[in-house]
C-alpha cells in the first residue's frame, strides 16, 4: 500500500530554532542588564520596586552576575516553551486534515470538510452543516496554506462566505437554542480572564447545539447553523 501523501504546512525551522535560542539569550542579556544597573535604580527614591534592586545589587560578584544570566535565560526557555506549545501544524492530505497543537491532535474526515478559509489570523474549517469544525489561530503562511488545502483538492474560500450571518450576541438574546445564552454568558468571562482553553472549550459546546460563535476584542458574535441544499 503507499504511504499516504501529506502536505505540512508549519512554522519555518529557522524561525522556530531563531525563537528556542534567541529567547534564552535575549532574557540573559536583559536581567544581566537590570542587575548590573540594580545599584543605581535602588538609589532613585522614585523609582518603583525598590526592594528587589536593593536585593540584586547586594549580591556579591561574581555570583551576580552568574545568577542574572542564568535566570534570564531560564526565563526566556520558558517563553520559548510557551510559544512552542503554542505553535500550529497543519497536515493535509486527500482524506482529511490533522491540527496539532501543543500535544493536542485533532483529525476531520475529508468528508466533513466543505471549505477552508482564513479570518485575520485565524484559520478556519467549515462544516458540511455550514458549522465551524475548526478556528486555530496560527503564524503560519497564508499562501503556503491555500496550496496546501488546494492541492489536496479543498475548496479554499477568500472568507467567510457567512460572516453576514453573525448577530452581536448580549445577555438573554433570543432566538438562540436553549443553554446557549449560558454557555456565551461564561464563554464572555473566560475571554475577559483571556482563558483561551477553556474558551475553546465551550466553542465546541456550543458547536453542539448549532451555534457558531466567533469574537472580536473580546466581544462575541453569533449565528446557527443550517444544512446545505
Amino acid at each position: 500500500m503507499d504511504a499516504r501523501r501529506t502536505t505540512v504546512v508549519a512554522e519555518p525551522r529557522g524561525q522556530v530554532a531563531l525563537v528556542s535560542v534567541g529567547f534564552p539569550l535575549l532574557g540573559a542579556l536583559v536581567v544581566w542588564r537590570l542587575q548590573a544597573h540594580a545599584g543605581w535604580v535602588a538609589d532613585l527614591e522614585w523609582a518603583p520596586l525598590q526592594g528587589p534592586f536593593r536585593l540584586l545589587a547586594s549580591i556579591p560578584e561574581p555570583w551576580g552576575t552568574i545568577g542574572s544570566v542564568a535566570a534570564g535565560a531560564l526565563l526566556g526557555l520558558l517563553v520559548a516553551g510557551i510559544a512552542a506549545h503554542e505553535r500550529l501544524v497543519v497536515e493535509v492530505f486527500n482524506e482529511g486534515v490533522e491540527l496539532l497543537r501543543g500535544g493536542r491532535h485533532r483529525s476531520f474526515d475529508r468528508t466533513l470538510v466543505s471549505g477552508v478559509f482564513l479570518d485575520g489570523k485565524k484559520l478556519v474549517l467549515l462544516g458540511v452543516d455550514t458549522g465551524e469544525l475548526a478556528r486555530e489561530t496560527h503564524d503560519l503562511k497564508p499562501e503556503e496554506l491555500a496550496e496546501a488545502f488546494q492541492t489536496h483538492g479543498y475548496q479554499w474560500l477568500d472568507g467567510d462566505p457567512y460572516r453576514d450571518d453573525y448577530r452581536r450576541w448580549v445577555d438573554g438574546t433570543p432566538d438562540l437554542p436553549p443553554g446557549a445564552n449560558a454557555l456565551l454568558k461564561v464563554r464572555a468571562e473566560a475571554l475577559r480572564k483571556d482563558d483561551k482553553e477553556d474558551a475553546a472549550e465551550l466553542r465546541d459546546e456550543l458547536s453542539r447545539l448549532g451555534v457558531v460563535v466567533r469574537e472580536e476584542k473580546k466581544r462575541q458574535y453569533w449565528r446557527l447553523t443550517r444544512p446545505l441544499p
